[in-house]
């Protein structure tokens, strides 16, 4: 008889028994004691403000609660506000101007935006609107005008609130159209499209996504800003919060008013702000 191989498959291994019932590996999660108590002291210390902040009879709540819905201090909240969308429109109009002017091959034109931008970002609002409400005294008399009584507080308070803004909204819109990739500008360029139609068409709906937010926060600084104008007599929000506790003495709840008031409107805008971001920013990693 031949010898017969014979062949072994062998066996697949066997896996290990995972342990069962109570011998099983539990897992634990990482205790956070610091964490918990650090929140509870923070939230103890809040409540505790908040509580003596409603009960201090100096805030004087009553009054607050009468003079905040009064016609004088909405007067002034409606002048804020238009104030606040004019000089934000006029701002961002020259602003986008300077930005065009800045990236343009001219030479001149980028040495007049950038000397623009370092003069009015060197310089405080304060001084500029005070330069603008004297400029009769600089100035008296512009191409044969009267300049002493030709502007208006409220026009002071246009023309220096916009120069200042446009030098920031400038490099914020500068910023934005940067941000834009250079082989869209290319692309655009091979299509026959001119440089403004590349411009409004292409590089601004793109450039966009850079522009809102810190286009968001000058908005609501330029809000808070306003106030400054009551150093010319201007009767915005404050301005007519002070004229109240002038003549009734009560500073402290005709101060919250005004806050009050800016609190609220801020608030609006903030939420404003976040559903422009994300309309703009659809389509990226970042959206939410």
């Amino acid at each position: 008889m031949s010898a017969q191989t014979e062949f072994h498959t062998p066996s697949p291994p066997v896996p290990p028994r995972e342990p069962a019932g109570d011998d099983a590996p539990r897992i634990v999660p990482v205790r956070r004691t610091g964490q918990w108590a650090a929140a509870v002291v923070v939230l103890l210390l809040l409540a505790g403000a908040l509580v003596s902040v409603v009960r201090n009879d100096a805030f004087q709540w009553d009054v607050v609660g009468a003079y905040l819905t009064t016609d004088s201090v909405l007067r002034g909240l409606g002048l804020t506000l238009w104030l606040t969308g004019l000089v934000m429109v006029l701002g961002f109009a020259l602003g986008t101007l300077l930005a065009v002017f800045r990236l343009s091959d001219n030479r001149v034109l980028q040495a007049v935006s950038w000397g623009y931008v370092w003069l009015f970002r060197s310089t405080p609002i304060l001084v500029q609107l005070l330069f603008w409400f004297n400029i009769g005294a600089l100035y008296p008399q512009i191409l044969g005008v009267d300049t002493v009584n030709l502007l208006s507080p409220i026009a002071v308070a246009v023309i220096g609130l916009t120069l200042h803004e446009a030098a920031y909204a400038a490099e914020v819109v500068r910023g934005g159209i940067l941000s834009v990739e250079r082989g869209q500008l290319e692309a655009a360029q091979s299509l026959g499209l001119g440089p403004w139609r590349r411009l409004r068409r292409i590089v601004l709906p793109q450039a966009m996504r850079s522009i809102v937010p810190p286009a968001g926060n000058m908005l609501i600084g330029t809000l808070k800003g306003t106030s400054i104008v009551s150093i010319i007599a201007v009767q915005d929000l404050l301005y007519s919060a002070q004229l109240v506790y002038h003549r009734t003495y009560e500073v402290i709840p005709l101060l919250l008013v005004a806050t009050l008031w800016y609190v609220v409107i801020t608030s609006l805008l903030s939420i404003g702000q976040h559903y422009v971001e994300r309309h703009y920013a659809r389509g990226t990693a970042g959206a939410r």
